[in-house]
């Protein structure tokens, strides 16, 4: 596979650094991606998601879902309860799990719940009223220029 030097486009932009990580993570090949735990990415509404994650044989306790840098980070470790039982066959794998999901920008977290084995982790995209399209009124030249005129009169008065 390709391997691409990165290092010219961050010396020539700034605030590009999201992009940069993000060609980073796509080209690096040395990295196998994990298959456990299997989840599922969902869109359920025009700015709203949902990951759920097969947690089978982990509490809620055992469980951790954080948010830092623009990653969602979900983690478990099994506790030792299991010490001291003797298994005939071990199918269900509660080995401990890191998964990150990289969020784009204004997504965020809204909540989390975990039933019948699934962890469901709800996200939704806030983008500030800045950010969002706005019309914009056009006036008439005639309008313009009469505004134009009672301004320039109040400045003299």
């Amino acid at each position: 596979m390709r391997h691409f030097d990165l290092a010219p486009l961050y010396r020539a932009t700034v605030g590009f650094d999201q992009i940069a990580d993000l060609m980073d993570r796509v080209l690096a090949s040395d990295v196998a991606q994990p298959s456990y735990p299997p989840y599922n990415i969902e869109k359920t509404a025009d700015d709203a998601y949902r990951i759920s994650i097969a947690v089978a044989g982990f509490a809620e306790a055992d469980l951790s879902v954080e948010v830092k840098e623009h990653a969602l980070v979900v983690s478990a470790r099994k506790s030792e309860a299991d010490e001291g039982r003797s298994f005939l066959h071990r199918g269900i794998a509660t080995r401990a799990f890191e998964r990150r999901f990289t969020l784009a920008d204004h997504v965020r977290v809204t909540g989390a719940s975990h039933e019948n084995g699934m962890l469901h982790i709800d996200l939704k995209r806030e983008i500030p009223e800045a950010l969002k399209p706005r019309r914009i009124a056009i006036a008439r030249a005639d309008d313009v220029q009469t505004q134009k005129d009672l301004l320039d009169a109040q400045t003299v008065n």
